[in-house]
């Protein structure tokens, strides 16, 4: 398979294109009692984290060993409670002021593939996105996902690695576009030599954002003609 675009996009999903109220802290409760027995005292900082150091820390907090096996049954537990969640989640939650146009946008002007990296799983960011129809847009295969790794930046080099293979060509680092709301993006973005692009949509205003190394701040994602001058360095 082979591919013709010249930019790999790669798109955050909480508090970027989605808010979810916090949904992700609930269904942690839940599955923390349903898989161990344990009652939920203290909840880790989720923003801008991955699934597999959350999930750690979460077991950690309450005494637990994060065992290999223990994190891939909370795994299983969480993915099947967002599954269950699937037909509240639009009603829960919204989709962010141009999401929807902004993918739209970007694979209207061609010269991109869209993909994530995502603190997620791979299966609750379909769920996720899915609930607002804002998944067409989006190739799930090549995303970099929150099993993956508790450290942000390796999401960014398997979901390039894995475009490059799939594709069936490179992507330069100045050809990666990470957009997130959080420093820990843009932080994964500047470790690989990415485009840095932050939304200002989540708990780091856009000073923030610019103090972590973002090349471009968005306040949000409304305005189609600043996400694609992002993306494709136009402007």
């Amino acid at each position: 398979m082979t591919s013709s675009a010249h930019r790999l996009v790669l798109w955050d999903i909480d508090q970027t294109l989605i808010d979810l109220r916090g949904a992700g802290r609930g269904w942690y409760r839940q599955v923390l009692e349903e898989v161990t027995g344990v009652s939920m005292t203290a909840m880790p900082d989720f923003f801008g984290r991955t699934e597999r150091a959350i999930t750690a820390e979460v077991l950690t907090l309450h005494g637990i060993e994060p065992t290999e096996e223990l994190i891939q049954r909370m795994w299983a537990a969480l993915t099947a409670v967002s599954e269950l969640a699937l037909p509240e989640l639009a009603k829960r939650g919204l989709a962010l002021p141009g999401a929807a146009t902004a993918l739209a946008g970007v694979a209207a002007a061609g010269g991109a593939v869209q993909s994530l990296v995502t603190g997620n799983l791979r299966e609750i960011a379909w769920h996720k996105l899915s609930a607002f129809g804002l998944h067409t847009h989006l190739d799930f295969e090549i995303g970099g996902y929150g099993n993956l790794s508790a450290h942000r930046p390796d999401l960014v080099a398997y979901a390039v690695d894995r475009a490059h293979a799939t594709l069936g060509r490179p992507f330069e680092p100045a050809s990666v576009i990470v957009v997130g709301d959080t420093p820990h993006d843009i932080d994964a973005a500047r470790e690989h030599g990415a485009v840095a692009v932050g939304v200002a949509t989540g708990r780091f205003d856009a000073a923030a954002l610019r103090e972590a190394g973002a090349q471009v701040v968005l306040r949000d994602l409304s305005d189609t003609k600043l996400v694609l001058a992002a993306v494709f360095g136009e402007g």
